[in-house]
């Protein structure tokens, strides 16, 4: 059994690991115990009733959080012409229409946290898969990161507001980050409340009985604060 720090194990007094709680109570309690010393992520991690094996059960979307994450996201653009020219208008940290940009991503260069592109770049997008696919990176229509040249501003604006990708992954859990520690408990609750909104939106088809079975919210080396999932999975969004 993994031996933990004082910090930890303070921190970790402060939560009762037979309760579960209301997603309320856990934000607060997760945004409490976050032991590190730089501004921690908050993180939410769902175990679903799901098999990653079947096609009518994955799990691939998007939301847009209403607080964002608390970081300053860097945006690269594969496009085009026209295309090239409004990612670089809508403020794209990166436009990559030559050869050599694309040599220098193909080569590891990745100062970047989220990859769009219009769909006429795709076929040269298609090559640096082997490099961005392990990260996440690579551009998907499902993620909302493959747009026409006319939707690129709406595209940028989103992904630095806080537009997140969530799916399943092979051991059927889903995890996402909601946000920093030094968020207000309130501005917590809203993105969980988003997310859980969105990730019921994105119940598959093959989905039978309970589709979220477990979740759970901690901060970065910070304590497991169970969720209430019949709770969550009811919670109201104020568009």
């Amino acid at each position: 059994m993994a031996k933990h720090g004082k910090k930890y194990n303070a921190a970790l007094a402060k939560v009762d690991i037979d309760k579960i709680y209301s997603s309320k109570e856990a934000v607060a309690l997760a945004k409490e115990t976050n032991i590190t010393k730089f501004d921690g992520t908050v993180e939410v991690h769902l175990r679903t009733a799901l098999d990653p094996r079947q096609a009518d059960q994955q799990v691939r979307d998007v939301v847009v959080l209403p607080h964002g994450l608390g970081k300053t996201v860097r945006v690269l653009v594969f496009a085009q012409g026209e295309g090239a020219a409004a990612a670089r208008a809508a403020g794209a940290d990166l436009v990559a229409d030559d050869d050599e940009t694309l040599k220098k991503i193909e080569g590891g260069m990745l100062d970047f946290d989220v990859a769009i592109a219009t769909p006429d770049a795709m076929g040269r997008v298609g090559r640096l898969g082997r490099v961005l696919g392990p990260r996440g990176l690579m551009p998907n229509p499902k993620a909302g990161t493959v747009v026409p040249a006319q939707d690129i501003e709406r595209a940028i604006r989103e992904a630095k507001a806080g537009r997140v990708e969530f799916r399943l992954d092979k051991t059927a859990n889903i995890h996402v980050s909601i946000g920093k520690a030094s968020f207000t408990a309130d501005k917590l609750y809203d993105n969980f409340a988003a997310l859980m909104h969105a990730i019921q939106k994105a119940r598959p088809a093959g989905a039978k009985g309970g589709y979220i079975k477990h979740i759970t919210v901690t901060t970065t080396m910070g304590p497991g604060i169970k969720v209430d999932p019949n709770e969550a999975q009811g919670l109201e969004v104020t568009e």
